[in-house]
């Protein structure tokens, strides 16, 4: 696998994210996720999106983190936001969200950020389990999907 940077409106991120905004629709039932996302929020230092790349080239996982600071939405200074964690369905169970995750944590890191935080939901039981194992603790709910009940924030120190 090889890891690149990459921007949030790469082709092959746009590709990885039709894929995660259809997972959301099987599991919520929902048009998938709402919040507002802009290529300018993972520019590198204030964020960074990668893509995980098979050895025929093709995009088979994704993630990015974008800075946030204290605001009305529940985030604190220093914070990291993880974004659009994907793996496609061939390529699951192999570590790469794992890796994902490392490679993510590393970036905010050096970037300065204090804390990685993210926003998952009760039906993605594979997200639980990856963050939990990986450091991660439930923190007060923070960004758009706060106030559901499905909703469900973690935060690590970095």
């Amino acid at each position: 696998m090889i890891i690149r940077p990459v921007r949030f409106d790469h082709p092959d991120a746009m590709k990885l994210n039709d894929e995660v905004q259809a997972e959301y629709h099987l599991r919520y039932g929902d048009g998938g996720d709402a919040t507002v996302l802009d290529a300018v929020d993972f520019t590198p230092p204030q964020g960074v999106y990668l893509i995980a790349y098979d050895e025929l080239d093709r995009p088979v996982a994704t993630g990015g983190w974008r800075s946030q600071d204290r605001n009305p939405e529940g985030n604190e200074d220093g914070d990291a936001e993880l974004k659009r964690m994907y793996v496609v369905d061939a390529m699951r169970g192999r570590g790469l969200a794992r890796r994902m995750l490392a490679a993510l944590e590393e970036d905010a890191r050096a970037a300065g950020r204090i804390r990685m935080v993210l926003e998952t939901g009760t039906k993605q039981p594979e997200a639980i389990a990856l963050y939990t194992s990986s450091g991660y603790t439930p923190c007060a709910k923070f960004g758009y999907y706060r106030d559901y009940e499905e909703s469900l924030c973690f935060a690590k120190r970095l």
